[in-house]
């Protein structure tokens, strides 16, 4: 499938999958990312021969020299996505094109071959085809899909790879917090940054993610929920969160969000808010906010709410916030209506509950 013109999928059903109860028992508390389908696709890849072998296979280990160049380079990218039942029986996904386009940025940013577009979309079409039944029921539930590709020649040697895998794997999700949605605590590190101006920070790559375990673990220490980090250079402005974008909603139902300039994740979910936003003729700002102006803000009453966004929590109220200095609430430590009003409207569209007058769900069946 050189070129992502021949997408004849090989299937080979799994011959052992999980039984019907089974199933039903692991979906009844799914949870995040702990329980998977019965199913994944793989491509592979060579330099000069492009991308082959497209395959629906029976999920399982794989195979993996030692040497294999992942293993010691990290060239490794990333997506997540949903695909959530809709009210007409149906089966959608939420701006997939938007997923392909950024994975292909990922890949550039870390020398990897790009994965044409019919490719990326006719894979998750795939997956979704042959474990639908795994779509778990309710309003969080939905089925987690992680397209990721990495590395796989056996080489040795510091330059990109010759030889690449792609694969998709899914996954029954629930609420992305235990305890479903609700105002979360988040902690200001004063020792770690996520990402620095010419890195890797604009790219879904997993070593932004090891990078941040550390603070994440301290994090949890001080009580917290989720890491905050500030920007490398001057350790004041806000960059985002441990796996999330973050948007502040002012006083006059404004919203403001940390500019996109290479250091923090350009996330959909964050596109779609600003777009839903302006639409419902809110002002959006895309400029830096200190740390000083949220404490501050929040203490004045300037800055009403804050929140987090992405794929896996969709949108997640801030409550409190810690420092070393100490700490400040934001929404009276609740979730704030700005928030849960674009957090609801959202959802509907993406699950088919609403008009999407922007075209991005796509219906698979």
């Amino acid at each position: 499938m050189s070129g992502g013109d021949n997408l004849d999928f090989e299937i080979r059903p799994n011959p052992a999958p999980v039984s019907d109860a089974e199933r039903a028992t692991r979906l009844t508390n799914p949870g995040f990312g702990r329980i998977f389908t019965d199913h994944m696709v793989t491509i592979r890849y060579a330099e000069g021969k492009g991308w082959y072998e497209p395959r629906v296979e029976a999920r399982a280990p794989i195979p993996m020299d030692p040497a294999s160049a992942v293993l010691h380079y990290a060239q490794e990218i990333f997506e997540g996505l949903k695909a959530y039942t809709t009210p007409d029986g149906g089966v959608a996904l939420f701006r997939p094109d938007a997923n392909a386009a950024r994975f292909n940025q990922s890949a550039q940013r870390m020398a990897m071959p790009a994965v044409p577009q019919a490719a990326f979309l006719e894979s998750l079409r795939q997956i979704i085809a042959i474990d639908r039944k795994w779509i778990p029921q309710g309003d969080e539930g939905s089925l987690y899909l992680r397209p990721f590709a990495y590395a796989s020649e056996v080489f040795l040697g510091v330059r990109p790879a010759m030889e690449y895998l792609y694969l998709v794997i899914a996954s029954p999700v629930g609420a992305y917090f235990s305890g479903g949605v609700k105002p979360v605590t988040v902690w200001i590190t004063p020792d770690y940054t996520r990402a620095a101006p010419g890195g890797t920070g604009a790219a879904k790559c997993g070593g932004n993610y090891a990078a941040g375990l550390s603070a994440q673990a301290e994090a949890i220490e001080h009580g917290c929920d989720q890491v905050v980090y500030l920007d490398a250079v001057e350790r004041r402005y806000v960059d985002e969160l441990g796996g999330m974008n973050i948007v502040f909603v002012q006083d006059d139902g404004s919203l403001v969000t940390p500019p996109l300039t290479g250091t923090i994740l350009p996330g959909i979910t964050r596109d779609s808010i600003l777009k839903l936003a302006q639409r419902a003729g809110r002002r959006v700002e895309e400029r830096p906010v200190s740390f000083d102006e949220w404490r501050d803000g929040a203490a004045s009453g300037r800055i009403r709410e804050a929140f987090a966004c992405g794929t896996a929590a969709v949108i997640t109220p801030i409550g409190t916030v810690r420092h070393p200095d100490g700490e400040f609430t934001v929404a009276d430590g609740g979730s704030g209506e700005v928030t849960m009003a674009l957090r609801q409207e959202l959802s509907d569209i993406q699950r088919g509950r609403a008009e999407d007058p922007f075209g991005w769900v796509h219906k698979v069946f």
